[in-house]
């Protein structure tokens, strides 16, 4: 085993949650789907929902017999198959495509079970780097663990090892100061960002780039699979990890409520729960996006607090 989980919590923004969560041992997971632009295309509350779901449950599975990527790979075929059998209208726009920001973490070698499938069609392990992102920290010792972090979107993960500064592995922080500025823009024309009908368009032309140059997403093509971004990194024993989607990890990149050490600080002793609290209060009394600009005024907010072992 390589973690275990502390806490966890998934808030709902309102209706269907479309995070998804996930763990075991040696692997686990937030997906966030993107919220729908248009009309559903699938049975169930929401098709951000459905991927969020399907995708969580998918990637597990195939994670017990497969490496990381591979079983990446794999999903995104068996979430392609799913969509074509259950969608009820055809696709004529890139942005109606259901899609999902996604953090996973792996231990890098496992049990046998797993070991002995992870290797890809080249016969090299399916867990091995993509050659524009990769990143490494030394070598796993008898008291650190080898972990590889794989991620679409604005989902995140941030690490915290005894005295070292908190680091966050993902572009979560990023992204969301660009849909912020996004949203700035928005309310300087005067239009208020949570007015979902008036920022449509806006919203549905970022959503068109899906899958497309640098902007890959967890969606029913497999080809992402490829462009999925990974960093690999040697970490201690009684290391603490926190996977977020960005609906949680918004406390400190939208709301500064925190920065990444003060996050971690927090979740030790507060407790995410009690997190969860502060972060609706903080958009409650903003709830028309003027003091910090965005375009939901609520976010479904999903975190796994895990120490390394």
């Amino acid at each position: 085993m390589a973690f275990r989980l502390l806490e966890q919590i998934s808030l709902a923004a309102g209706g269907a949650n479309e995070d998804a969560h996930a763990h075991d041992g040696y692997a686990a997971l937030v997906l966030d789907g993107a919220t729908p632009l248009g009309p559903s295309l699938l049975p169930g509350p929401s098709d951000a929902a459905w991927i969020a779901g399907f995708g969580a449950r998918r990637l597990m599975a195939h994670l017990k017999e497969h490496g990381a990527r591979e079983a990446l790979r794999l999903t995104l075929e068996d979430t392609k198959k799913s969509f074509e059998g259950l969608t009820r209208k055809p696709i004529k726009e890139r942005w109606q495509i259901p899609c999902a920001a996604m953090m996973l973490v792996v231990e890098t070698f496992s049990d046998p079970l797993r070991l002995s499938h992870a290797t890809t069609a080249s016969g090299l392990r399916a867990t091995g780097t993509s050659p524009s992102n990769a990143s490494h920290e030394g070598e796993a010792g008898p008291d650190s663990r080898q972990l590889e972090f794989f991620w679409f979107g604005d989902c995140a993960a941030i690490v915290a090892s005894g005295d070292a500064p908190a680091f966050i592995v993902g572009e979560g922080v990023e992204s969301r100061g660009r849909e912020a500025a996004r949203a700035r823009i928005a309310l300087d024309a005067g239009i208020t960002p949570t007015d979902r009908a008036k920022v449509l368009p806006l919203l549905r032309a970022g959503r068109g780039r899906i899958n497309s140059g640098n902007n890959w997403l967890f969606s029913p093509e497999p080809r992402a699979a490829a462009h999925a971004h990974h960093a690999a990194h040697s970490l201690a024993t009684g290391t603490k990890l926190l996977l977020a989607t960005d609906g949680f990890l918004a406390l400190a990149s939208d709301y500064g409520a925190y920065d990444l050490d003060g996050l971690m600080a927090a979740a030790q002793s507060k407790g995410l729960a009690a997190m969860g609290a502060e972060l609706r209060t903080i958009e409650k009394d903003d709830p028309k996006a003027q003091k910090f600009p965005r375009f939901k005024t609520h976010d479904d907010a999903t975190a796994l607090w895990l120490e390394v072992i």
